[in-house]
Formats: C-alpha cells, sequence, structure tokens
C-alpha cells in the first residue's frame, strides 16, 4: 500500500515538474527547485509553528523532528531513484534539491556525510561531521558578535 502511494505521488510531481519538460534545460532546473522550495519552507515553517504550540519552547522540538524526517526522506529518496534509475533530474532537483534543501538542510549534510564515508574517506567525512556544527556555532557567534559591535 505504501508503495502504491509514493509511486501516485512521485508520479504526480513527475507530471508536475514535466510540465516544464518543453522548456529549455537551463530554465526547467531553477523552476523546479523554486517549485520544491515553496513546499518544503511552508512544511518546515507549518509544522515548526505546530510544535511549538503542541510542546512549547523549550526544546525545537520541531526542527529536531524537522532534521530527523529530511535525513530519513532525503535517505529514502536518493537510495529509491538510484536503485530504481529513475533519471528525471528535474524530479530529483524538485525533492532532493528544492523541498528538502528548504525543508531541512540537515539531511544534505547526512547525506555528504555518508558519501564521504562511502568513497572511503573517512577522515574528511569525520573532519566534515564534526567540523560543520563546530565551525557553524563559531561562525554564528561570530556574526552575532560582529553585528553587535556595529
Amino acid at each position: 500500500m505504501f508503495a502504491n502511494l509514493f509511486h501516485q505521488l512521485v508520479g504526480g510531481l513527475g507530471k508536475t515538474v514535466g510540465l516544464f519538460t518543453s522548456a529549455n534545460p537551463e530554465v526547467r532546473a531553477p523552476i523546479a527547485v523554486s517549485l520544491g522550495a515553496i513546499s518544503g519552507a511552508l512544511s518546515r515553517y507549518y509544522l515548526t509553528q505546530w510544535f511549538a504550540q503542541w510542546l512549547g519552547t523549550g526544546f525545537p522540538f520541531g526542527t529536531f523532528f524537522i532534521n530527523i524526517t529530511g535525513s530519513l526522506v532525503m535517505g529514502f529518496f536518493v537510495t529509491l531513484t538510484l536503485q530504481r534509475a529513475i533519471s528525471s533530474p528535474d524530479l530529483r532537483l524538485f525533492v532532493a534539491v528544492g523541498f528538502l534543501g528548504a525543508y531541512t538542510t540537515f539531511s544534505s549534510y547526512s547525506l555528504d556525510t555518508a558519501n564521504l564515508l562511502q568513497t572511503g574517506n573517512r577522515g574528511l567525512a569525520l573532519f566534515y561531521w564534526l567540523g560543520s556544527p563546530v565551525l557553524g556555532l563559531i561562525g554564528l557567534e561570530l556574526g552575532s558578535f560582529l553585528a553587535r559591535k556595529l
């Protein structure tokens, strides 16, 4: 049942993005990313609001849920499209870059880390995995410090 529902969803998305198949590929790609980004950003916004109302704001439950589910969907979608050889670049851009990119960048971070591990770049994977949050936090604090100095 789930597989059938998923195939219908992917087929519908493929048809939606496929509306632009006659357009120049240089135009189709940004349209696919933009359409996915709109839905991803709105999903993130409304889920964050819903979790804050439901569970409060003492812990970022919405962001936590979004990061985990975004990673799960990224892993599922990328694996499925590679194994089933779904070759529509517009669909991949719509889901992986557009929707999931706006929904969460954590899913891309997770995929990039896994790709580095799978290619045998363990040291680089470790640096990326630890360096991204640590240097990201340092960057945030530095940016905040600089803004306060203005």
